[in-house]
């Protein structure tokens, strides 16, 4: 269980290819701290620590990961949103973020605004997946609330610090993110499916 507040940026140092799977090595602030078997999330998909060395740690992702999330896309050198677990006492500063991403989406547009910045991105609805205008959404595991909420698309607006502290400074026009819609949200509009006789 995480809460879409990135802890710090990975950078990517190898990938591997295993068969239908991918290995990625990578260099984190906090390496020393890690232990094998812990969950970390990784521009929002919740992958497993395999192994680790003096500077790096590896993850591996399956092949439903690499179809599902943009985690198929890194390569070496790619800067990766990071985030540990929460902690049963920990205050929880985003909201109930799992580590299961929905699908991805592509950045349409990016506006700055007087020191923010405004970032629109467009998906095809999969699903219960949607988004309502105040609304919560993890974008590459980071815990934003939505503007602007469309059918296809959404906006979110990133302030300095965010922009700085997570890789939203490198998104361009294109760029595949990651998206994990609210689970409550998702929750509501199965139930609404199911009682309108529409399921």
């Amino acid at each position: 269980m995480f809460s879409g507040i990135v802890e710090a940026m990975a950078r990517v140092k190898a990938v591997r290819e295993d068969r239908g799977n991918k290995h990625f090595t990578l260099s984190c602030p906090f390496v020393r701290e890690l232990k094998i078997d812990q969950s970390i999330s990784h521009n929002g998909v919740c992958l497993t620590v395999v192994d680790i060395t003096d500077d790096t740690y590896t993850v591996t992702a399956i092949h439903e990961t690499l179809v599902k999330s943009n985690i198929g896309l890194l390569v070496e050198g790619d800067l990766v949103n990071l985030e540990r677990s929460m902690k049963p006492d920990a205050l929880l500063d985003g909201h109930i973020v799992q580590g299961h991403v929905d699908q991805t989406a592509v950045c349409t547009a990016v506006e700055e605004a007087d020191g923010s910045w405004y970032y629109m991105f467009e998906y095809e609805p999969v699903g219960d997946n949607v988004t309502v205008e105040k609304g919560s959404v993890s974008v590459n595991g980071v815990s934003l609330t939505v503007v602007n909420s469309q059918p296809r698309s959404f906006q979110v607006a990133i302030i300095p610090y965010t922009y700085e502290h997570t890789n939203f400074h490198v998104f361009r026009l294109g760029t595949v993110v990651n998206l994990e819609f609210d689970i409550i949200g998702k929750y509501i509009a199965r139930l609404m499916r199911h009682y309108m006789g529409k399921e």
